[in-house]
């Protein structure tokens, strides 16, 4: 069976804060049964082993001669080990798939990734590759979650406008128990955050409202799901749901905000010095065959409509684009403006680490 091609994890250390330095968070080796291994590729991913281990395990067993190397990292680490490696400071991985799409946007500007062209990346939307150097492999929404033990549904917050009432009301339940990603130890809460910025009017009120209710800025979409499950938060803002629907929480509720929802797309590349491209190019194609989007479905990375509990109309989803606009949000200026603003609606002593 498939389960049993998971040959080998080593946990080294769970990091949420952003330094070069930091190892990887999980390693794990991958390989068919028997095989002769002739290629180790070396994925570098944010994706949590756990929930992309199936794909990478049926990619092995078509792929007999190929084992693989899954490094877990944080997307800020993942982003300035890449950087590092395109300088030739550190060995490069042969693939990097992150959910820090800008910052996947900002590798390929400065040069740092293999071009690559086949009938699955051609077939993608403009919207999910650029360049021929960088692709969109899933879609996955941000998401409000609740607990439904201590949440009632009446007061479940549907829209953003509806969340703004609920952090307004005065001597409020709801007082330190709200979480979102800390978006300077996250780089998906910084994307999620910056998209907000652009979509939203409700940013600069929602920013407020967060300040208001000393809302919790913390690191990793597994530790928020399981304190919302555990009662330690009541609702959680911007959690990217693909997360939330592989936990076996049954006290979780997904809302997908009707205002307007954003989608990611994971971002996938091959870096200019990977040691097997080719290797790293048949990875890609797989994960964008019928097979790669059936199982990306089934570990719940691709938003799939018929499923979908909250009946979202196409007219709120709000794909974030794989295109050069996204190096807006990673300017320096720019991007110091937005964290100083984001501070002042979380002073240090909310944050959670």
């Amino acid at each position: 069976m498939l389960g049993n091609l998971f040959l080998h994890s080593v946990t080294v250390a769970l990091l949420c804060m952003p330094t070069i330095s930091a190892a990887q968070e999980k390693v794990a080796q991958i390989a068919a049964p028997g095989a002769e291994t002739q290629v180790e590729l070396v994925l570098r991913s944010t994706t949590d082993i756990d929930v992309l281990q199936p794909i990478i395990e049926a990619f092995v067993a078509q792929n007999r001669r190929i084992s693989v190397i899954y490094e877990q990292w944080g997307s800020n680490a993942l982003f300035e080990n890449s950087l590092a490696a395109c300088a030739g400071d550190m060995s490069s991985a042969d693939a990097v798939f992150s959910s820090g799409v800008h910052q996947m946007i900002d590798l390929v500007n400065r040069a740092c990734a293999s071009a690559y062209r086949s009938e699955q990346t051609t077939a993608l939307p403009a919207s999910r590759r650029w360049r021929d150097e960088v692709w969109g492999i899933t879609k996955e929404p941000a998401v409000i979650i609740y607990n439904a033990d201590l949440v009632p549904d009446a007061e479940a917050p549907k829209t953003r406008f509806a969340l703004l009432d609920l952090m307004r009301r005065p001597n409020s339940i709801y007082n330190g128990k709200i979480a979102t990603y800390d978006i300077e130890a996250s780089g998906l809460g910084y994307l999620f955050a910056f998209m907000d910025s652009l979509e939203a009017t409700t940013f600069g009120a929602l920013l407020e409202g967060f300040s208001r209710i000393n809302t919790v800025a913390t690191c990793c979409s597994s530790e928020i799901i399981k304190r919302v499950s555990e009662g330690e938060y009541l609702i959680a803002y911007n959690v990217l749901g693909s997360y939330v629907d592989s936990t076996s929480a049954d006290n979780i509720v997904v809302i997908h905000p009707e205002d307007y929802t954003l989608f990611l797309s994971r971002a996938y590349m091959i870096p200019k010095d990977g040691a097997n491209k080719a290797e790293a190019a048949l990875l890609l194609d797989f994960m964008l065959s019928t097979t790669g989007i059936r199982l990306l479905k089934e570990r719940n990375l691709f938003y799939a409509e018929t499923n979908d509990v909250s009946s979202l109309p196409q007219s709120a989803e709000r794909g974030i684009a794989i295109e050069p606009t996204l190096l807006v949000a990673g300017d320096k200026h720019r991007r110091e403006q937005f964290v100083n603003l984001w501070r002042s609606a979380f002073p240090q002593r909310q944050y959670a680490r």
